[in-house]
């Protein structure tokens, strides 16, 4: 593993902490995932390491269920985000040479914030139950968070590249 990205993963995952600390709860406590903006960026640094992809999984599992103000979320957001991370692997894997990196970005925002809410919503009405319908939480908590992070993710990404070319890691 290249140290320099490790350094950058890490940087990324404590950045989306203290996002995911500051964010704002939206409905019955629920807030958006701004964490999984930060290991999508993560994980596209680290493309062809999977075992740097599940340690982000496990690693942004763990910061988001130590900042989750949903009651009992602590291990539905374990689940979401090794599940997240897994298929956002795939997804960059399926999207390696059909797409660019900024192309890619967008997609995985998309694609795996749809995934996570779903996953954390589903964990969370199996394991402790959810405070209101499962659909009504999807629109008012995880479609809102998909068009956040489709934005958010693409302008972090960018600052991202220019900060590395200026800085020239690899």
């Amino acid at each position: 593993m290249n140290l320099r990205k490790m350094i950058l993963t890490s940087l990324f995952l404590a950045l989306g902490l203290v996002l995911h600390q500051a964010m704002p709860p939206i409905l019955f406590g629920m807030k958006p995932d701004i964490m999984i903006c930060m290991m999508f960026i993560a994980i596209l640094l680290n493309k062809d390491d999977y075992k740097m992809t599940l340690l982000i999984g496990v690693i942004g599992g763990l910061f988001a269920a130590m900042t989750s103000t949903f009651p009992g979320g602590q291990l539905p957001n374990m689940i979401d985000k090794l599940v997240t991370a897994n298929c956002i692997f795939l997804l960059y894997r399926v999207l390696d040479r059909k797409a660019a990196d900024q192309v890619k970005i967008v997609i995985a925002a998309v694609i795996g914030t749809l995934i996570s809410g779903t996953v954390f919503l589903g964990s969370a009405a199996l394991l402790v139950g959810l405070p209101g319908p499962f659909m009504a939480l999807m629109l008012a908590v995880v479609l809102p968070a998909t068009a956040m992070n489709a934005v958010g993710c693409s302008v972090l990404y960018n600052a991202t590249v220019i900060s590395l070319k200026r800085v020239r890691v690899s």
